[in-house]
């Protein structure tokens, strides 16, 4: 698979080579992993089977053509109506090629995904923050801990069905001088919405709206 490189000069924007006929060498190089190829405004994206993670970014990797040795990027994407509801998404950069790649797989959430630390030791991070959001599992990762989200805190936020509210709260405690966890309470007065139109004004009178009732003399 050759790689097209942009005209110097023509775009004020960095642009990455175009692969040509990327298909068909992804298919040559990474076999039955591969699921689906598409490539849309310029940008190649590889869906691919979860147990062949490690074997098709490391074959990505080593490839003399292509030479995505740097992991860019790990995230998560939440689809609630899909059996496998989540899918897992690798950016991949080669500066030798001037080439990016966009490699997906999915899992149901229970399903670990295979760690890359293996092969990139900055995935590490991105997974446990995969996992911290998402609740995804990366079997391999030596240390899956939280890293956005404190340590107790319950539930995976960017998930589509977690509340908004979350599921505790933590406030300093001057009765047992530390950090306590207490159940999410929401105050009466932030359930009460005023939605009228404020073209419309309101039904209640707010303080000096009493002044504007008051008539004044009739003019003679």
């Amino acid at each position: 698979m050759s790689a097209a490189l942009p005209e110097l000069g023509r775009h004020s924007w960095p642009v990455m080579a175009s692969l040509a006929d990327a298909e068909t060498r992804l298919r040559a190089l990474l076999g039955d992993a591969v699921t689906e190829v598409v490539e849309h405004a310029g940008e190649v994206t590889v869906t691919i089977l979860r147990d062949a993670l490690v074997g098709v970014i490391a074959a990505l990797r080593d490839a003399p053509d292509l030479q995505l040795n740097q992991l860019i990027d790990i995230c998560g994407v939440d689809w609630p109506d899909r059996a496998e509801r989540f899918e897992v998404v690798y950016h991949l950069l080669s500066m030798a090629k001037n080439l990016r790649l966009r490699v997906k797989l999915s899992t149901d959430g229970r399903a670990p995904v295979p760690s890359l630390v293996g092969l990139y030791p900055n995935a590490g991070w991105y997974e446990r923050e995969t996992w911290d959001c998402y609740g995804v599992m990366f079997a391999g990762n030596p240390d899956l801990r939280r890293i956005l989200t404190d340590y107790g805190f319950e539930g995976h936020p960017f998930r589509k069905d977690f509340p908004l509210t979350g599921h505790v709260e933590l406030r300093y405690s001057e009765e047992h001088k530390r950090v306590v966890y207490e159940p999410v309470k929401l105050a009466q007065d932030f359930r009460s919405f005023d939605f009228l139109s404020p073209w419309e004004g309101t039904e209640y009178v707010l303080p000096g709206d009493e002044k504007a009732q008051v008539k004044g003399p009739a003019n003679g």
